[in-house]
């Protein structure tokens, strides 16, 4: 079981070139688990593909459906009392916190490709390529 963020996940389901490190995360570890927030910042993201003429209404629409039935049952609430521990911690927001908090609890690494998230938390945040390689 490995924490992922909506990076990770938009990796995943947007092609790109990141998509193929994603995929190999994927291979290694299929149990992907997440916060509930990551479904907001994930329709964000999306919004910026339709609103630039990237992707369609009806790529969103099948990128949000793929993403949500993979996470479907694996999406976690986690403490506000936790996450502002966290900000206080380091100088990631409280949405790059959620994903942290959660992988503390679960004890897991949190996949991400943001570098702030891996720099303030060397022991639990890990990039995909090395999450593949290590």
């Amino acid at each position: 079981m490995i924490v992922v963020d909506v990076n990770t996940i938009a990796y995943l389901w947007i092609p790109g070139e990141m998509t193929p490190q994603v995929e190999h995360v994927l291979e290694r570890d299929a149990h992907w688990v997440s916060v509930i927030l990551w479904r907001s910042e994930f329709r964000n993201i999306l919004a910026g593909y339709l609103r630039r003429g990237q992707l369609n209404r009806l790529a969103v629409e099948r990128c949000l459906h793929a993403a949500e039935n993979q996470l479907a049952g694996h999406e976690y609430l986690v403490p506000s009392e936790r996450v502002i521990r966290l900000v206080e911690q380091s100088d990631c927001s409280a949405y790059d916190c959620e994903y942290v908090a959660l992988a503390q609890d679960l004890n897991v690494p949190l996949v991400t490709s943001d570098k702030a998230i891996i720099r303030a938390f060397p022991s639990l945040a890990i990039s995909p390529t090395l999450f593949c390689n290590g």
